[in-house]
């Protein structure tokens, strides 16, 4: 991986998401797929990790591997029931979350790893299976999320949160990659 070490590019490695105006059925597939190898992709990079490399980060002022993992986890859970909400409910307002915030509680900085990859991983087979099963017409089913006030569309979620697995990913392939020269304080 080519590393830009320009703080912009290091926040947003893959670049910022962009919803997509156009949909494919093969799209949804792609985007189902990588949420459904996200929870083996984390494993993979972070199961022989040293409690000192969980703490590298990826930038100054980043998230150390360990939260990036209980950040994922986090972030899922909260998407999950933002799907379940917009499926049962006719356009609901979610509830949003502060993940900065949640990133600084005592789990998500030193709690172990092995219990969000169990989580991560249970998570994303039921999140996966709901997925599969949506029809066009639960696609199009929406939220609203009460920052932006916007409409989201659960096909451009299933978008965002590919993205997002991809997103953080880098960010621990990056906080390797600098072995150590960003850390948590």
């Amino acid at each position: 991986m080519t590393i830009n070490t320009d703080i912009e590019n290091l926040r947003f490695p893959i670049g910022k998401f962009n919803p997509p105006e156009d949909i494919s059925p093969e799209d949804i597939k792609s985007w189902i797929d990588t949420i459904e190898n996200f929870p083996f992709e984390v494993f993979r990079i972070t199961n022989e990790l040293t409690e000192e490399q969980l703490l590298w980060a990826y930038r100054p002022e980043g998230w150390s591997i360990r939260q990036l993992v209980h950040h994922c986890t986090d972030s899922h859970m909260n998407s999950f029931i933002r799907f379940k909400w917009a499926l049962t409910e006719d356009t609901p307002t979610i509830k949003a979350y502060f993940e900065d915030k949640w990133a600084k509680l005592p789990d998500s900085r030193s709690g172990p790893v092995t219990s969000a990859q169990t989580m991560l991983d249970g998570l994303h087979e039921r999140w996966v299976f709901l997925l599969r099963s949506l029809t066009n017409e639960d696609l199009k089913k929406t939220f609203i999320h009460p920052e932006s006030g916007k409409e989201i569309p659960l096909d451009q979620n299933i978008a965002l949160y590919a993205w997002h697995c991809k997103h953080h990913l880098a960010h621990m392939l990056l906080a390797l990659e600098f072995e150590g020269k960003y850390r948590q304080q």
